[in-house]
């Protein structure tokens, strides 16, 4: 840690009640702690900041730690967490607002938009355009997904820039673009899969799916969840599913690391847990399955036949996903979430 980064965590360690009464009001103290439910500010029990204690070493005030996920650190990560900030010069300058102290003169100018940032991920979902009539829309019906409804999470740029790496020259291909958001609707991050464009499929790159912007916690979302949503890792997935559970609203975390680490809505009670069928997939279903129980949501599992539901859907078709799913769905749920046709039609 640098020694600016030092000072100011030992700075803010010493008035570490006030910084969680700003950032994470939605907790409360509880003896030599703060408690809240992640560093989202969401309610619950799950992460606890230390009040009290000396400045460094065990016991150090300032210290946190999220029992839930294993994400720890002092109260500058914490502002970085909370905020969305990727930056350290950002995350210094916020530690600064709060402790009132004037910021230091700048020693060189920095770029509006910095790459891969959130900012960065705002701009690019704002130029791109609506999916309806697109080759990204062609993209998704060749993969069987034809259930389009309430997807304005999906855009398309016609020329996406794509970095290859090393010193290789930029190229643009054709994209289709989601935006990444926290609970409250904030854009926080953007996925893309660049097309090849003759519609055939994803572009003949070595990467063509990459996300940017902050996405721990976060995720691509179909719909607004209250009291029962569904989550799973790729954006495919999820839509393939939503062919069978239209009125369903549905996430997609973009890997299973993230799926393990979503941010799950206050006012949920039942979690469908979409498992992908790999090692990773049964690992992140597990953790957030036990995340969400921990939390009071009743977490079941909707499993593919083949390796995910876009495999299903593809390959076996929707007849057999819908049969397939009705029969993992709680009672209570098959008749309010699946249409008469089975999502067959849009």
């Amino acid at each position: 840690m640098s020694s600016c980064a030092a000072e100011l965590a030992r700075r803010l360690a010493r008035d570490a009640e006030a910084v969680c009464r700003h950032y994470l009001d939605n907790g409360c103290r509880h003896g030599r702690y703060w408690v809240v439910g992640d560093v989202a500010n969401t309610p619950g029990r799950s992460l606890y900041v230390r009040l009290t204690g000396p400045e460094c070493g065990r016991g150090a005030a300032g210290k946190w730690t999220d029992a839930a996920t294993g994400q720890h650190g002092d109260l500058l990560d914490l502002i970085a967490l909370n905020r969305g900030l990727d930056r350290p010069r950002a995350v210094f300058a916020e530690a600064r607002w709060f402790l009132r102290m004037p910021r230091p003169e700048p020693k060189r100018s920095s770029p509006p938009t910095p790459a891969g940032s959130p900012d960065s991920a705002r701009g690019l979902f704002a130029m791109a355009q609506s999916l309806h009539g697109t080759l990204a829309e062609a993209y998704l019906r060749r993969r069987g997904i034809t259930a389009l409804h309430g997807t304005d999470a999906l855009r398309f740029h016609p020329r996406c820039c794509y970095r290859p790496g090393g010193d290789a020259p930029t190229e643009t291909w054709p994209a289709l673009i989601a935006a990444v958001t926290d609970l409250s609707g904030t854009i926080t991050g953007a996925h893309r899969t660049w097309l090849d464009p003759s519609g055939v499929g994803k572009a003949p790159i070595v990467t063509p799916r990459r996300a940017m912007g902050y996405l721990l916690g976060n995720a691509v979302r179909f719909g607004i969840a209250s009291d029962i949503m569904a989550a799973g890792e790729g954006i495919e997935t999820v839509l393939s599913l939503r062919s069978v559970l239209p009125n369903m609203p549905m996430t997609a975390a973009l890997s299973a690391n993230h799926l393990a680490a979503l941010l799950l809505p206050p006012t949920l009670r039942r979690l469908y847990v979409v498992c992908d069928r790999d090692p990773a997939g049964h690992r992140a279903t597990a953790a957030l399955s036990e995340r969400a129980q921990a939390a009071g949501i009743e977490a079941l599992t909707l499993s593919a036949t083949l390796g995910d539901f876009n495999d299903d859907l593809r390959c076996l078709g929707i007849d057999f996903l819908l049969d397939s799913v009705a029969r993992q769905l709680a009672p209570d749920d098959a008749w309010r979430l699946m249409s008469k046709d089975g999502g067959k039609g849009e």
